[in-house]
C-alpha cells in the first residue's frame, strides 16, 4: 500500500514501539503517545502489536491512496473519511483502493458538532509502515530529529508504504470488540489518572484538585494549569533520571505530566507518577480537558498493567477468529 500525503495535518508522525533501550545516552523512548491504541490500530490491520504506524494529532492529513490495501484505524475519532465517500470509524479495518482520498478534519470535522474525547488516531497498514531502523526503531524522535520519515512530521508529497508482511492476510470490516476508554463517545468529564508517590513530597496536593490541560500540550509533556501549588512542593532538585509519566513541578508550580519525547534526566521534584496502565489516557488528553489525580500503590498498578494486556490478548484473539470466519465465507462464496 502507498499512501502520498496531500496535506501533512497538525503532526502526523511514524511511530511503533519505541527506543526504551536507550535511555542511558539520553535517547528519549519516543514510541505513541497512546500505546494501546497503537496497538489495536495494528492488530486491525494483521500486524504485530508494535509495528510502525501513523500517528495523528488532533487535525490529521488528507492522504490519497496511490495503491490500495487495508488498514486498521484506532484511538481519537478525528472525522476520518473517504472524500466523496464513506465515513470511517475508529476501531475498525478498512479497504482502501487506489485513487481514494482520506481526510481526518478532527473530532467535528465531519460537521456534527460532537464533542468527543481523544486527541490522537492511529493508522496502521497492513505489514506495517516500511521505515529505516535507526537505534532499533523506526519511531520519529522529533527532539532529536531522526527516525521515521527524516526526523520530522509528515508534509505534503511525502509517501508512506507499507512493508512486506508474513503474517495472516490482512482483513477489511474487522471491529475491535473492546471499549477503549480514552476516547470513548461520552459527556466530557475529568479524566481520572492514577498515580504512585514520586521522590518528592507532595502528592496529596495534586490528588486534592482537578486540574485543567493548558494549550502547552505535546508529545513532550502535558502541563496543568488552574490552582497555585504550596510553595515547597516544586522546584529545583538534583539532576535524576525521568521516566514516562513522571509529573515534574517546575517553580511556577504547574506541573508537567512527562510524555513519550521527554528528556530522560530533570531537575524540577517529582511527588508523583501516572502508572503505566494509564499512560493511553495521557496521550489523548486535549487542551482543555479536565484531569483528577488519584494516589495507588504497586501493586495496583502491576494488577492494572497484567489487565490491559490481557484485554488486548482477547481482542487479538477475536479478530483472529473474526478474520478466519470472514475468509471462509468468501471463499465459499458468502
Amino acid at each position: 500500500m502507498i499512501l502520498e500525503a496531500l496535506d501533512g495535518g497538525l503532526l502526523t508522525t511514524v511511530q511503533d514501539a519505541g527506543r526504551p533501550d536507550w535511555t542511558h545516552l539520553g535517547v528519549p523512548v519516543g514510541g505513541p503517545a497512546d500505546p494501546w491504541a497503537l496497538s489495536v490500530a495494528n492488530l486491525l490491520a494483521g500486524n504485530d502489536p508494535a509495528d510502525a504506524a501513523l500517528e495523528l494529532t488532533l487535525v490529521g492529513p488528507r492522504l490519497v491512496a496511490r495503491e490500495g490495501g487495508v488498514l486498521g484505524l484506532a484511538g481519537a475519532d478525528l472525522g476520518a473519511r473517504v472524500v466523496g465517500g464513506r465515513r470511517l470509524e475508529a476501531g475498525r479495518s478498512y479497504r482502501i483502493a487506489a485513487g481514494e482520498e482520506l481526510a481526518f478534519d478532527g473530532a467535528d470535522g465531519a460537521g456534527h458538532g460532537r464533542a468527543l474525547r481523544g486527541a490522537r488516531a492511529y493508522v496502521a497498514l497492513a505489514g506495517g509502515v516500511d521505515a529505516p531502523r535507526v537505534l532499533g526503531s523506526r519511531s520519529t524522535c522529533l527532539p532529536g530529529g531522526f527516525g521515521g520519515l527524516d526526523g520530522r512530521a509528515l508534509r505534503a508529497g511525502d509517501q508512506v508504504r507499507s512493508g512486506p508482511s508474513d503474517r495472516r492476510p490482512a482483513a477489511d470490516g474487522l471491529v475491535w470488540p473492546i471499549e477503549d476508554d480514552a476516547t470513548a463517545d461520552a459527556p466530557r468529564a475529568p479524566v481520572t489518572l492514577r498515580a504512585l508517590p514520586g521522590a518528592a513530597t507532595g502528592i496529596g496536593s495534586l490528588t486534592g484538585a482537578t486540574w485543567r490541560v493548558a494549550a502547552a500540550a505535546d508529545r513532550v509533556g502535558v502541563r496543568l494549569e488552574g490552582h497555585d501549588l504550596p510553595p515547597d512542593i516544586g522546584g529545583e532538585a538534583l539532576t535524576h533520571g525521568l521516566p514516562w509519566g513522571a509529573i515534574q513541578i517546575p517553580p511556577d508550580g504547574h506541573p508537567i505530566i512527562l510524555g513519550p519525547d521527554h528528556q530522560t534526566t530533570g531537575g524540577y521534584r517529582v511527588p508523583a507518577v501516572v502508572i503505566s496502565a494509564d499512560l493511553p489516557l495521557v496521550g489523548q488528553l486535549r487542551p482543555g480537558d479536565e484531569v483528577r489525580f488519584v494516589e495507588t500503590d504497586s501493586d495496583t498498578a502491576v494488577r492494572a498493567l497484567r489487565d490491559q494486556r490481557d484485554r488486548l490478548a482477547a481482542g487479538a484473539a477475536a479478530l483472529l477468529e473474526a478474520a478466519g470466519w470472514d475468509r471462509l465465507a468468501a471463499s465459499a462464496g458468502g
